[in-house]
């Protein structure tokens, strides 16, 4: 399985980088690969150490005024010409995606799917991965909308809350075998 995480590039403390490796470490024993933004700094370097350390694959996908800090010995790179082909690509080399801590350009990424989705464009499982709470209020947000009307379809349809990453990779292996 093709697995794009939408995360940081950002150097964060302990509570986010040990997920972050662990879902690394889960993707590269389970023999799946890994499409991220490129980055071999932040949290984005430590999900790609896990799943190289654990025999993942590594598919990457920088964009060219980031191409500086793109990893070095990814086994694919790809330099998109802007943000928006970027996020194309992720997805076209992606069977699911995973949510991961972030700034805005996590969130960018994340309403772009969430929108095929709800568009009936794309049914790929998306996981939104809620290390430390770090997303407690956007799931707020979410349910809000839902119950107030503003999503077409049960958010259920369009992502699975996990609070860890054994359960993201769990929910992404069910849904897949299931689809």
């Amino acid at each position: 399985m093709n697995i794009c995480v939408f995360l940081s590039a950002a150097d964060l403390d302990e509570r986010y980088t040990r997920p972050a490796r662990e879902f690394g470490e889960l993707i590269g024993k389970g023999g799946h690969t890994l499409v991220w933004g490129g980055s071999d700094s932040g949290l984005m370097k430590v999900v790609a150490d896990g799943v190289q350390e654990a025999g993942g694959r590594l598919v990457g996908v920088s964009v060219e005024f980031l191409s500086a800090v793109a990893r070095p010995g990814a086994d694919e790179m790809v330099i998109a010409a802007d943000l928006a082909e970027r996020k194309r690509l992720l997805l076209e080399k992606a069977d699911a995606v995973v949510i991961m801590v972030g700034g805005t350009g996590t969130l960018d990424e994340a309403t772009e799917i969430l929108e095929l989705k709800k568009h009936g464009r794309t049914a790929k499982p998306v996981v939104l991965l809620n290390t430390a709470g770090f997303y407690d209020g956007l799931e707020q947000q979410f349910r809000r909308m839902e119950a107030e009307g503003f999503l077409p379809r049960p958010l259920s349809e369009l992502m699975y809350f996990a609070d860890g990453p054994a359960a993201a990779l769990a929910h992404l292996e069910e849904s897949l075998a299931a689809g």
